[in-house]
């Protein structure tokens, strides 16, 4: 094969190098994808549990986690949730809004990857799928992409491979490998949108395996309010997924269990039911076998109507700033996503290319950018591959 034939060989066919190859295809440049596994979109196809949490109508730069958090910002804004919505509609795919902007199918998220690939074909994208990278050389200008022994040539390389999530799904450290062979620094990477575990002095906690109830879970000035739920390993949900992205390892999470009631609830409901004990004020709020979990560890004896006020604070406090000490998280295996990655210090944010390596991209979750749950790291992938497309 001679030098440089084609413009843009993207590594990696998940949603960004999707995105990233259909732009620059549709613009005229012959684009060769590129992934190990046999078919594309192998994380589309089982995200929102099959239905594919394709954007949030939320999306915005501060809904991001990186070094440098107004990194993101100039993608975002070139490419942004309507953007996505309006391709979707164009393809006929039906959606709803689930709650707090995030998007779904109706059907099946195999219809976004039917769209993509769709795309893709309109483009002359060539694919080259069930095949692994061996080598990646670079010399006079020109990449050199080793593939099952052939040898592709092109000005410009996408890393666009993903980060260490989900690893029996292929995930790999491809791209920081990559990275690191050229010079461009890596931000230290950890799991994120991931399950925490709890060690043995809270395993009463984790004997209440199924048991959810809607929280403010907080870690330091970081809170969300979503639905937290126990495992047979810890805590888990929505709540519990967005903190671990900020959390840090031997530190406490507060949990407030009641962020709808007023602040002296409890001294209210002495005054309301003064035979009730705290079990029964807190079955009247949450889940029955939560309320017996919490009201023996709180130990408040008898009838409320027969203590005094500064106690029933003292318990009302407990309840809106309840500390759990994480041991860990569940690791990559459970994780959404991978924080940190190839740095932005090193990037162009307005293309993705690497600012000393001329023709180097790097897009998607590799990149040094993590997003909330919800939506916002599709939104991240579609848009930093369209940045990379449109300057391929």
């Amino acid at each position: 094969m001679s030098d440089a034939a084609f413009d843009a060989i993207v590594i990696g066919a998940g949603a960004a190098g999707l995105m990233a190859a259909l732009t620059a295809g549709q613009r005229g440049r012959r684009v060769l994808l590129v992934d190990h596994a046999d078919e594309p979109g192998k994380k589309i196809l089982i995200s929102g549990g099959g239905r594919c949490n394709f954007t949030n109508i939320h999306t915005a730069a501060d809904r991001y986690i990186s070094e440098n958090v107004h990194f993101a910002r100039s993608a975002l804004a070139r490419y942004t949730p309507s953007d996505f919505i309006d391709l979707v509609n164009r393809h006929g795919i039906a959606w709803h809004e689930k709650t707090l902007g995030q998007l779904f199918c109706d059907g099946s998220a195999r219809q976004i990857v039917d769209m993509l690939m769709a795309e893709c074909r309109d483009g002359s994208v060539r694919f080259a799928f069930g095949q692994a990278v061996s080598a990646v050389e670079h010399a006079e200008g020109l990449f050199r992409v080793t593939l099952d022994g052939q040898d592709h040539c092109t000005p410009a390389l996408v890393l666009a491979t993903g980060g260490l999530s989900i690893p029996k799904m292929g995930a790999t450290g491809f791209a920081m490998d990559v990275a690191r062979r050229f010079g461009l620094p890596v931000v230290q990477t950890r799991p994120a949108l991931v399950p925490f575990t709890l060690g043995e002095d809270e395993a009463l906690f984790r004997s209440l395996s199924g048991v959810s109830a809607n929280v403010v879970a907080q870690w330091g000035k970081t809170a969300f309010r979503e639905a937290a739920l126990f495992t047979h390993k810890g805590l888990s949900g929505p709540a519990m997924l967005q903190i671990s992205s900020y959390w840090q390892h031997r530190t406490p999470i507060a949990v407030d269990f009641l962020p709808d009631e007023a602040p002296d609830w409890l001294i209210e409901e002495k005054r309301a039911r003064p035979k009730a004990g705290l079990r029964a004020a807190l079955a009247r709020r949450l889940p029955e076998r939560l309320a017996e979990t919490l009201a023996g560890r709180l130990a408040l004896e008898g009838e409320l109507g027969t203590c005094r006020d500064a106690p029933l604070r003292a318990v009302q406090k407990q309840l809106a700033h309840w500390p759990f000490h994480p041991n860990g998280t569940e690791g990559y295996a459970k994780a959404e996503v991978m924080a940190g990655g190839i740095s932005t210090k090193a990037l162009s944010q307005k293309t993705m290319e690497a600012s000393k390596v001329p023709g180097l991209y790097a897009i998607g979750e590799a990149v040094d950018v993590t997003g909330w749950l919800g939506g916002y790291n599709f939104q991240w992938a579609w848009a930093s591959g369209r940045a990379a497309g449109e300057a391929l």
